[in-house]
């Protein structure tokens, strides 16, 4: 796999290589706009968002720096009635202000991001949280003491704290703006100084308010050759969030190769398919633009260790039956191609194009270029457009938040037929994990029948890492608190 290439390679190199002193206080430069608190109810959080509102507001729970779950808000938590009851019992913490934290208002914050007045059994409000979708099962919510609360089910969901360790789910006190998170603001502005937060529950609070300027984090949000050309320069300790996009410039970059550290991520690296008319209406023809993709020279010509994909599940998970694979992938991509330009051919609807949806940046340059050499040998004229645009295929990139195979199924289908979203619901709704994993089973069978996604790779997530960062691990979720970086931050 590309991660396990490259930190062998990596491991070769002299740590020595990194000349970043190890003084002062920790550059970050995540890829994306400049960091801010938002709320994940209203508004999309890239990356610098992402690690400010981990930073800040953190969750009940939160990730470790091997994407492990650990104690958030919550200092301790018990499942019980076959897993139906999320019991957590809150720490002592402040908004950052010295307001006391109180379940009453974990709750009210917690609904507001899952979209609905759940403890009073209301009507669910619209939120443009990413994770509300899976958050379902969750009947109510509510507080039992002013320091615990319980989140009751409807369906058991053995995933849930990987779910309430998401960024997406940090509890952010809107009026005014704080959070509990292991950092507070010392500096605001476009680049702010991060400062661990004096923790009540550690051994010794005066050595805490005696900050070391080791301990803080400077967070910058900027454009990837930016933060490249800074890492490279040595003005910065580590580049966050990079992807298949930006990975061709770090071979114009100077920077060791044991700085480069790749994650085995998991989740969805494909093209979904958004408009079902014309040539497209057929799963038979999805199927044959399907098979025309060339995955092994695409991924290659963007990342020569990065593994190709052909289905949408890159495990069985927690469904009943192994994952779904296409057909085709009997066949060697000859007879794919072949396949294919026999259906185009047959064709009688007139010139067949598709419009490719992708983001802007030189790997996705590289991808389309794939992509369109395939879909032309078969007879179908490729365009590409902008990733927000309208489009026959857009790309879906993104990392599994839980391990759950409905995650997979239900971001796959952007576009799906009725029985493959009959058969994801009757899954999402299944009221024991083991009737969960026949349905899922029998989702994904549905969702491979119907073709209306296009597997390609798994999600590419890479990070430059200075060699004072020795906390930093790679993990399956790509994900890096700043907290856990250096092994003296709290």
């Amino acid at each position: 796999m590309l991660a396990g290439s490259l930190m062998l390679a990596g491991s070769t190199m002299l740590a020595g290589c990194d000349r970043r002193p190890d003084t002062g206080a920790v550059i970050v430069s995540a890829i994306g706009s400049a960091p801010r608190l938002a709320d994940a109810s209203r508004v999309a959080l890239d990356t610098p968002a992402r690690l400010m509102m981990d930073s800040t507001a953190q969750g009940l729970v939160r990730f470790d720096a091997a994407g492990q779950i650990e104690p958030g808000i919550a200092e301790r938590w018990i499942v019980i009635d076959n897993g139906m009851s999320y019991i957590f019992r809150l720490r002592e913490g402040d908004w950052g202000d010295g307001t006391p934290v109180t379940a009453e208002q974990v709750v009210a914050m917690l609904q507001r991001q899952i979209g609905g007045a759940i403890a009073a059994g209301g009507s669910h409000h619209d939120s443009r949280n990413p994770l509300a979708p899976f958050l379902t099962a969750i009947d109510e919510i509510v507080v039992m003491t002013p320091q615990v609360i319980e989140v009751r089910l409807s369906r058991p969901r053995p995933d849930l704290l990987k779910l309430f360790a998401q960024p997406e789910l940090a509890l952010l006190r809107l009026r005014p703006s704080g959070g509990t998170g292991p950092f507070r603001i010392a500096q605001r502005g476009r680049a702010p100084l991060l400062r661990p937060a004096f923790d009540p529950g550690q051994a010794d609070p005066d050595d805490q308010r005696g900050a070391r300027p080791q301990e803080d984090v400077r967070l910058i949000g900027e454009r990837a050759a930016r933060a490249i050309a800074r890492f490279a320069n040595r003005d910065s300790d580590l580049v966050s969030g990079g992807s298949f996009v930006d990975w061709p410039l770090l071979a114009t970059a100077d920077v060791a190769p044991a700085s480069v550290r790749v994650d085995p991520a998991v989740g969805l690296f494909g093209l979904a398919i958004v408009r079902r008319d014309g040539f497209l209406a057929d799963a038979g023809n999805r199927a044959a633009v399907s098979e025309a993709i060339d995955r092994t020279a695409l991924t290659t010509a963007i990342a020569s260790a990065w593994d190709p994909a052909d289905r949408i599940l890159p495990d069985i998970l927690d469904s009943a039956s192994l994952p779904q694979v296409p057909a085709w992938t009997l066949l060697t991509q000859d007879e794919r191609r072949v396949a294919a330009r026999r259906r185009v051919a047959a064709w009688t609807g007139g010139p067949i194009t598709v419009r490719i949806a992708l983001p802007v940046g030189p790997g996705a340059t590289l991808l389309y270029a794939q992509v369109a050499a395939s879909l032309m040998a078969i007879g179908i004229t490729p365009v590409r457009v902008g990733i927000d645009d309208a489009a026959d295929l857009k790309l879906v990139d993104a990392v599994a938040p839980y391990d759950s195979a409905r995650w997979y199924l239900a971001t796959a289908c952007v576009t799906c037929g009725d029985a493959a979203q009959a058969a994801l619901e009757a899954a999402r709704e299944a009221p024991t994990l083991a009737e969960r994993g026949v349905r899922i089973a029998a989702a994904d069978a549905a969702m491979n029948e119907d073709v209306a996604f296009i597997p390609l790779a798994r999600p590419l997530r890479w990070s430059l890492v200075a060699a004072r960062l020795r906390q930093w691990q790679a993990n399956s979720r790509a994900w890096h608190p700043l907290n856990r970086l250096r092994a003296d931050t709290n």
